[in-house]
């Protein structure tokens, strides 16, 4: 039995899901007429309270995307220096829309108002880069899951407002954050200008990410989707399981915080463990004692059927989901628990 706790995007899609794909009526989604990609964007845009939604083959196409509409060529973003936009989107901010990142030191990958306040470059000051959009991620990716709280993000909302800045949610485990803090999806369609939600991390579609936003926004995405190779064709397939997805998958992602939060209290128990950071939702990242090479812990791991990944530095990373069941994790605590060095 392999167990892959690398990344919640390795899951593949349950015999329910395949059967909804299988049989949804498609159509051609670059002139708008594929009926379940529209039915899909329809129902996120309302589940948000936001105007309308725009369907994308990946997160990382939709977070472009939205930087693309906020910004103009030189100008900044404002994000935590953990920020996916930033480490994992593959340089696009530069490459895609001509902008710097103006990285903010954060508590794992979370930044305030004030952080955001100083960040800001003065408009009047050309010689310096015009500021001109803060992103957040919720929950954080390299910051170990964590979600932000609701004030914290409406403190940073002002800040916008009172700047003039545009502000984008980077939600790939928007989901989780909701489940874990017990959070309406209209509070952050509230609050943000764009927002990016994905399909198939947690929720464990196949494919797919959705950009929100108003009408006017949308629109202009649909055309940055085009220039980016974004369009499909019947891609109501795979939107047939992001809405088999919503419908079935968001209440069970307290079984994977569950899960993440117990392995983390049993890796704080051993002794070739330094630390442990925070278990809030599904991702669990741990530092091993500095006389280990984590690349002999991964090692360790690997023998017994387990694969995590490494981040650098004596820091491992495990993350729990939908095809990581009760057995596997039964298997997994006994595992770890047997592991000396």
């Amino acid at each position: 039995m392999e167990i892959n706790l690398i990344s919640d995007t390795v899951t593949r899609p349950s015999s329910e899901m395949l059967r909804a794909m299988f049989n949804a009526k498609v159509g051609d989604d670059v002139y708008k007429q594929d009926p379940t990609v529209n039915e899909l964007e329809h129902t996120v845009a309302e589940l948000f309270g936001m105007e309308a939604a725009l369907f994308f083959p990946s997160g990382t196409m939709a977070n472009q995307t939205a930087i693309k509409l906020h910004t103009n060529p030189g100008e900044q973003v404002i994000c935590d220096k953990y920020a996916h936009i930033y480490h994992y989107e593959g340089g696009g901010a530069s490459f895609n829309s001509g902008v710097s990142c103006c990285l903010v030191d954060g508590d794992h990958g979370m930044i305030t108002a004030n952080l955001v306040k100083k960040a800001i470059n003065d408009p009047e000051f050309y010689h310096a880069p015009l500021t001109s959009l803060v992103s957040l991620e919720n929950t954080t990716n390299k910051g170990g899951g964590a979600c932000y709280d609701l004030q914290v993000m409406k403190e940073i909302k002002q800040v916008c407002v009172d700047h003039n800045l545009k502000y984008h949610l980077d939600g790939a485990r928007l989901w989780n954050a909701m489940v874990a803090k017990k959070q309406h999806p209209k509070l952050f369609g509230a609050l943000f200008d764009t927002i990016s939600v994905c399909l198939s991390k947690g929720l464990g579609a196949p494919v797919g990410s959705l950009l929100l936003g108003s009408q006017d926004d949308i629109k202009r995405a649909l055309r940055i989707r085009k220039i980016f190779g974004g369009n499909m064709r019947q891609s109501g397939y795979l939107a047939a399981a992001g809405i088999y997805a919503l419908q079935n998958n968001i209440m069970r992602l307290e079984e994977d915080h569950r899960r993440a939060k117990e392995l983390g209290t049993l890796l704080a128990s051993l002794p070739w463990v330094e630390n442990v950071a925070p278990v809030e939702t599904n991702i669990l990242i741990f530092h091993v004692r500095p006389s280990l090479d984590e690349q002999w812990v991964i090692e360790k791991f690997k023998q017994k059927n387990i694969f995590i990944s490494s981040m650098g530095r004596g820091i491992l990373r495990i993350v729990t989901h939908l095809d990581y069941k009760e057995v596997m994790h039964d298997y997994v605590m006994d595992a770890i628990s047997r592991i000396t060095f």
